[in-house]
């Protein structure tokens, strides 16, 4: 079987990769029955002389790979008919914006592997960005912090090489005696904490946190049924909350009394309740100045992030008053860094770890019979048609929503 690595072609330019020479090397050790390729590119942040001092064919032509592997959205105009294709598509939640790229892939006749739908029998995702999302979102808000108070004035995280350094950056700002709240408890609130604990700022319990006062700054790590409770006042656990979440109504507010700087690293689901409002916002009790809002979700469970904003202009401001953008400098204005692509600012650690993931989980199942169901569970189209899991998109394919 052939596997060919692909060029990014999207625009803004994606530097990330799924594999890195050394990973992609070390596929090819494992599975010697298997041929790699890689297609040449001047984007990626691993050069082709990278890959061929590996030992790896580098080409521009990728006709004879059997399966095609990338990371963004591939255009209309670059996909090969009657390929199996690797990436994130953004279309399994009925992104409108990408109804004629599914579109595209059906008649093309493409198997599609989406990496979003690669799980394990549990249904957990396997492979992802989302650990280094909450790296560069964690240092991002601390930028911004600096940026609205004039305290420091730390570079653009893309102009780093690595975690190490966007590290080095963090531990030379005198952070003030702040409350730092972490929502979260996944992959991306993991990637958070790992640069709070890198900066050695003391963790502590909610209860600390809501009750205690400090003379150094502290962070709280909240999950969701610190931040939400029942309409009955029923205590169960996180189970209960994720299949009712018709049952539970915010309590974000006790939090919000007490926090300087807000950290959104968690998964927001259908039906659940948001953790604040714009009216929320507006009360005098809502003492939150600078929000990184890693999981940027628009018009939705954090109110300040009513857009996403950019890697070349990563923060804005939000007037609970008016309840629209402003100035981030503005006395009366609350700061937001809501970048949705904050891998990309991180790409060759990104790149390394999620090759890591991808050799471990993935890769194999291509060669033990995909015994554990993890190509079955993860495939999207197959013969001109969605696979029996994915039929509820049939009607966004048809444009009827």
């Amino acid at each position: 079987m052939n596997f060919g690595i692909i060029k990014e072609r999207k625009n803004p330019p994606d530097r990330r990769v799924v594999f890195s020479p050394k990973k992609l090397a070390e596929a090819k050790n494992q599975f010697p029955e298997a041929k790699f390729k890689v297609e040449s590119s001047d984007i990626r942040v691993f050069p082709d002389e990278a890959y061929q001092k590996e030992g790896l064919e580098v080409s521009t032509d990728m006709s004879d790979c059997d399966v095609l592997i990338g990371v963004k959205e591939v255009p209309m105009d670059a996909l090969i008919p009657n390929k199996q294709y690797f990436f994130f598509s953004h279309t399994i939640k009925k992104q409108p914006y990408n109804r004629d790229l599914l579109r595209a892939i059906l008649d093309k006749n493409i198997v599609l592997y989406d990496h979003e739908t690669i799980t394990n029998y549990k249904g957990y995702r396997l492979i992802g960005f989302g650990r280094y999302a909450g790296i560069v979102g964690a240092y991002n808000g601390f930028r911004a912090w600096g940026l609205r108070y004039k305290s420091w004035n730390l570079p653009k995280a893309g102009t780093l090489a690595n975690q190490a350094e966007l590290i080095e950056q963090l531990q030379n700002i005198e952070v003030p005696n702040i409350k730092i709240l972490l929502t979260g408890s996944g992959k991306v609130a993991k990637g958070a904490m790992e640069m709070l604990d890198a900066m050695n700022i003391k963790k502590v319990s909610v209860e600390e946190y809501l009750n205690n006062t400090y003379n150094e700054p502290v962070y709280c790590n909240a999950d969701v049924l610190e931040y939400n409770k029942r309409i009955d006042h029923q205590v169960l656990d996180n189970k209960d909350f994720f299949v009712h979440p018709e049952a539970y109504v915010s309590d974000f507010m006790r939090l919000a009394k007490v926090t300087d700087f807000y950290i959104a690293g968690h998964f927001y689901g259908d039906g659940a309740p948001f953790l604040y409002t714009r009216e929320d916002v507006k009360s005098p009790d809502f003492n939150i100045k600078v929000v990184a809002d890693i999981s940027c979700d628009i018009d939705g469970p954090v109110a300040t992030t009513i857009r996403p904003s950019t890697i070349a202009e990563p923060i804005y401001g939000y007037d609970p008053q008016t309840e629209s953008e402003t100035d981030f400098n503005n006395n009366n204005a609350i700061t937001v860094m809501a970048v949705d692509n904050l891998p990309c600012e991180l790409p060759q650690d990104a790149s390394e770890g999620f090759g890591e993931q991808f050799l471990k989980n993935v890769l194999p199942a291509f060669f033990n019979d995909d015994k554990d169901g993890i190509l079955q569970r993860a495939k999207v189209t197959e013969n001109g048609l969605l696979t029996p899991r994915f039929t509820y998109l049939q009607d966004y394919v048809d444009g009827k929503e």
